[in-house]
This record gives C-alpha cells, sequence and structure tokens, in this order.
C-alpha cells in the first residue's frame, strides 16, 4: 500500500518543500498499515490530507474509507488523470524524476536511477505496449523519487548507485 524505496529521502523533500514531516512506523502488513496510519491521522491537527492515487482504487478506497471514518476529507488532484499527459506535464515543468526500483518485466536494473526524460518516456510506451504494464508504475511496475521540482527550494542529491 505504501511506497518504500528511498523513503529516507522524504526528509529531504519535506525540508525543500518547507514542510514539516510526520514519520510512523509500520510493519507495512495489509490492513494493519491501514490502522497504523488511522492512529496516525487521528492525532494530527488537520481536515484533510492529499494522496498521489492515480488509477489505483485499491489504494484510493482505503484511503477515502480511512478519511470518512475520521471526518477527514481525502484529496486526490492527479486520480484518473490520463498518466501519459500526466507524466508530459511533470517533464514539461522541470520535475527531476528517477526510477528506484522496478518490479515488471520489460523493466531491468538498468531503469534504476535512470531520469524519466522523453527518450525513457518513449522508452515505457514501448514497454507498456509490449508487456502491458502502467506506465507511471501505479501497479507497482516501478517507484520513483523526486529530486527537484517547481515547488522545491533546492534539488535533492542523487542517491548513489549500488
Amino acid at each position: 500500500m505504501f511506497h518504500y524505496p528511498m523513503i529516507e529521502k522524504t526528509i529531504e523533500q519535506a525540508a525543500a518543500i518547507g514542510i514539516e514531516q510526520v514519520i510512523v512506523r509500520t510493519k507495512g502488513e495489509k490492513e494493519k498499515e491501514l490502522e497504523d496510519l488511522k492512529k496516525a491521522l487521528k492525532k494530527l491537527p488537520i481536515d484533510g490530507f492529499f494522496s498521489g492515487a492515480i488509477a489505483s482504487n485499491y489504494q484510493k478506497s482505503r484511503i477515502d474509507r480511512i478519511a470518512k471514518e475520521l471526518g477527514m476529507v481525502s484529496l486526490a488532484p492527479l486520480w484518473h488523470r490520463d498518466q501519459e499527459s500526466l507524466l508530459k506535464e511533470q517533464i514539461d515543468a522541470g520535475f527531476e524524476i528517477i526510477i528506484t526500483h522496478v518490479a515488471a518485466e520489460g523493466l531491468d536494473k538498468s531503469w534504476i536511477g535512470r531520469k524519466l526524460d522523453y527518450k525513457a518516456f518513449e522508452e515505457l510506451k514501448k514497454i507498456r505496449d509490449k508487456y502491458k504494464i502502467n506506465i507511471s508504475g501505479e501497479g507497482g511496475e516501478f517507484e520513483t523519487l523526486v529530486l527537484n521540482c517547481p515547488l522545491f527550494s533546492h534539488p535533492l542529491k542523487a542517491p548513489e548507485k549500488e
């Protein structure tokens, strides 16, 4: 349910955006992780929260359920956006995004650390057509890390390749 490759970099992302980060530990056990999230959200002085859900009903339905149970608003501004258009918008807006983990046929370790630029975008479209992957990685095909974007006060340093 939750992103974890390069999770330590989220501390740097929060600092670059200028927001406080709340860290919650979970063992990542199905459904129990949602209770961990619910407990953490309940403690915060907030009325709602955002998620990056694009197409996963599994994720969005669970997040929305938690929000409803807590009387909060769940916002997913990327929900049901055209994924090709979304990736193009991010590239055009100057987002520097790298792939940090791969888990789908057609994607090998050479993708790890690779920047999502127009060349990678075109290759991902071909892989999607051949292997039926989700081009935005929404199905867990790959995980990404934003190193820089218009919200950041400064870019993050790319992690060392293993």
